[in-house]
Formats: structure tokens, C-alpha cells, sequence
């Protein structure tokens, strides 16, 4: 019996390329370059405790609205340009829509009796604008990313009920508290990143 492999199995044997795999495909790319060259729970920790003193007075702003644009930063990719070209633009528009939301609930409880009209109206009301929202990330390609523009929804809300703000209860500094600080949480994945260890620079 011949233990030579027949010349047309000879690739069997051969060494392959490597090639991408689950486990390799999102290995830490060791590359970067750090500031401070921390571990990464240390530079996000930093970075967490000056979030403190933006909800304090005057300006009691909204220091979570920081951490949903941080952590849907990473969720998204990381804070590499791509990444931040859509949410950029789409937070915003989250927040902006739900400002208008929050208007409209404010005209219907005013025009409609309270109970069951007022209700059907917000629902209605909530229906429009979040398709028309929605819509708008399908007609324009700049504002696809659907994600980031419940970010900024989601932050708003919270903001303007929550009664965070230069005043609390008023649609336009609900609004600007709730974008400034989605925008401080694009600039903190960032920080992040350049604060860490290169060994801890992945995504």
C-alpha cells in the first residue's frame, strides 16, 4: 500500500492563505497611538466623571444624552469617520423631531378634551412624525443611519421631561441641551480611544 497522496490531492496539503473569520475578523488592530496610554476602563472612567458637573446648575444639562451618543458610537463601529459621518447629522435630527412632537402634543391637549380625544391625537400625532422621520433617513442618503436619529430622539424626550435645561419645561432649551450633549458624546468615543492603551484600541 502506497502512502504517497496522489498528485492531484497535493493542494489538499498545501498551506492556505489565511482568511478572515468571526473570530479573527475583529481582532485589535494594536496600530494607535494613546495620550495617556490607560486601560480602557480608565480612560472611559475619566472621561465619565467631568460628565458630572454638566448637570449641575445653571445649566442642569442632561449628562446621560452623553453617554447614549458615546455608547451608540461603539454600538455603530466606533468613533472612525464613517461612523461619525452618520451620526452627526442624524442625532440632531432625532431630537428636532421630537421637539416637534412634544409641540403638537401641547396644541392637541389644548384644543381636545382631556381622556380619550387627547390620546387618540398624540397617537396620531407620534404615528405622522416618526414615519415622515423615518422616511426622510430612506429619500436622503446623508441621513440614513435610523439609529442615530432615535439617539437623539430618545434624548430629547428625556431632556424636556426629565426638566433638564437652562429651563426646564421650554421645547428650544430642552432641544439645544439635548444635541449639545449628543454631540459631547461623539467627541468623548473619540476621546476615548485616544486615551486608551493601543492594545485596548478596538472597536
Amino acid at each position: 500500500m502506497s502512502l504517497q497522496a496522489p498528485a492531484g490531492d497535493a493542494t489538499r496539503f498545501a498551506p492556505t492563505p489565511d482568511v478572515a473569520t468571526p473570530a479573527t475578523a475583529h481582532a485589535p488592530a494594536q496600530t494607535g497611538t494613546s495620550w495617556l496610554n490607560l486601560p480602557r476602563e480608565f480612560a472611559a472612567s475619566l472621561l465619565a466623571i467631568t460628565t458630572v458637573p454638566m448637570g449641575l446648575p445653571p445649566t442642569h444639562l442632561p449628562p446621560w444624552a452623553v453617554f447614549i451618543s458615546w455608547a451608540g458610537t461603539f454600538a455603530a463601529g466606533g468613533p472612525k469617520a464613517e461612523v461619525l459621518r452618520k451620526l452627526a447629522p442624524t442625532q440632531p435630527i432625532g431630537s428636532l423631531v421630537a421637539m416637534v412632537i412634544v409641540l403638537c402634543f401641547g396644541a392637541a391637549a389644548d384644543a381636545l378634551p382631556a381622556g380619550a380625544p387627547t390620546v387618540f391625537a398624540e397617537m396620531g400625532i407620534l404615528f405622522v412624525l416618526n414615519s415622515a422621520m423615518i422616511f426622510l433617513a430612506r429619500v436622503v442618503p446623508a441621513l440614513s443611519f435610523v439609529p442615530g436619529m432615535f439617539f437623539g430622539f430618545a434624548s430629547y424626550f428625556a431632556t424636556y421631561f426629565g426638566g433638564f435645561g437652562l429651563e426646564a419645561g421650554n421645547e428650544l432649551h430642552a432641544l439645544w441641551a439635548a444635541m449639545s450633549m449628543n454631540a459631547v458624546g461623539l467627541l468623548y468615543a473619540w476621546l476615548n480611544v485616544k486615551l486608551m492603551r493601543p492594545a485596548d484600541q478596538h472597536h
